[in-house]
């Protein structure tokens, strides 16, 4: 009564993945995240610290660093070399306040307790600048 069906269904080819690209797990996903969260905390701490030098932000830069390198499995992170003449002390500390907040969220849900707490304590130290 029915003609046989003689083409593949459309749901099954869309469920099983393609073998043409690389597919990677959610947490390398997150792994990559947060990584490029860390390397850009890590230049703007860079740039903080050529406008004004501290040793806080020394220690914070050699932290970020060491996490990054955790991370990516590589010998160190590139850093920035100096401040762009335009950037503004305020305008940094919210970028860096920002992306602190953001690797704590990728950091959080990858289950990561030092990149974490390091990025808990970047946000807390780039808040009191904010704010004052």
């Amino acid at each position: 009564m029915y003609e046989p069906i003689r083409t593949k269904s459309v749901h099954s080819t869309v469920a099983r993945p393609s073998a043409d690209f690389p597919h990677r797990s959610r947490e390398e996903e997150l792994d990559i995240q947060l990584a490029g969260h860390l390397a850009a905390l890590l230049a703007v701490t860079d740039e903080l610290r050529a406008l004004a030098p501290s040793a806080e932000l020394d220690v914070a830069a050699e932290r970020l660093a060491g996490q990054l390198t955790r991370l990516r499995g590589s010998a160190s992170p590139v850093r920035v070399a100096a401040a762009s003449p335009t950037s503004r002390l305020d305008d940094l500390h919210q970028r860096a306040h920002a992306l602190a907040g953001r690797a704590l969220v990728v950091a959080a849900s990858r289950a990561d307790t030092a990149a974490a707490i390091l990025s808990a304590e970047r946000m807390d130290a780039h808040a009191v600048t904010v704010v004052a």
